[in-house]
């Protein structure tokens, strides 16, 4: 009796196991992601334009760069605490690569302008690549001496590469404010005169990448 129960109960366990290990073997494989941080001046603008691009599953407005902890948008915008508007965007690296990210960037700001963007002024809009290690900080360096090597720009690139620190998501009513107040920030987008400004450096390439074109 005692071994037609041990024998049932190793079948049942044998079953068990059988069953989880095909039901592992099926599960799909975890998706990997990511993550990029780039100061493109203001972030309403950055954030809306990086949530076009096919790949990108999230981006977060925030600050970063700075020497103050925990900063909020009063501190960071009166200048002084060394932070930088900027997107933390998570990514698909097998749809959009971490290159074409800053291929991306490049398109979408004024890379030559070092005091700020468009129509902000002053260190918090300047641009920056944050990188997240050597990896990004060697394609982030190759990117720019590329850009600054094909003459495409009247002057040097002045955008910083900084290996990234602390990232402070900034206030919720600015998270994805380009769907809370449509009205405002295009009113705001185009006042500032941001993507005149891509234009005129970029011409038809303006925004290259938003929507799936990559170089």
């Amino acid at each position: 009796m005692c071994r037609r129960f041990l024998t049932a109960l190793c079948l049942s366990l044998a079953i068990g196991m059988g069953a989880l290990a095909s039901g592992a073997a099926s599960a799909p494989a975890a998706e990997k992601t990511e993550t990029a941080i780039f100061a493109g001046g203001c972030f309403w603008c950055a954030e809306s334009d990086f949530d076009k691009v096919p790949g990108v599953k999230e981006t977060v407005s925030g600050y970063t760069g700075g020497h103050v902890d925990n900063p909020d948008y009063e501190i960071v915008s009166a200048g002084g605490s060394g932070h930088y508007e900027s997107v933390k965007i998570t990514f698909d690296p097998a749809i959009a690569s971490y290159a074409e990210l800053i291929d991306i960037f490049w398109h979408s700001v004024d890379p030559i302008d070092a005091g700020g963007q468009f129509c902000d002024r002053g260190d918090s809009y300047r641009t920056a690549i944050f990188t997240m290690n050597d990896e990004q900080q060697k394609i982030a360096e190759g990117a720019k001496a590329a850009l600054d090597k094909s003459g495409m720009l009247p002057k040097p690139v002045a955008t910083k590469i900084i290996p990234a620190t602390a990232f402070y998501p900034a206030e919720d009513y600015h998270q994805n404010y380009y769907q809370k107040n449509p009205v405002r920030y295009k009113f705001y987008r185009f006042s500032c005169g941001r993507d005149r400004r891509v234009e005129e450096l970029w011409g038809k390439d303006a925004h290259k990448g938003l929507t799936g074109e990559h170089s």
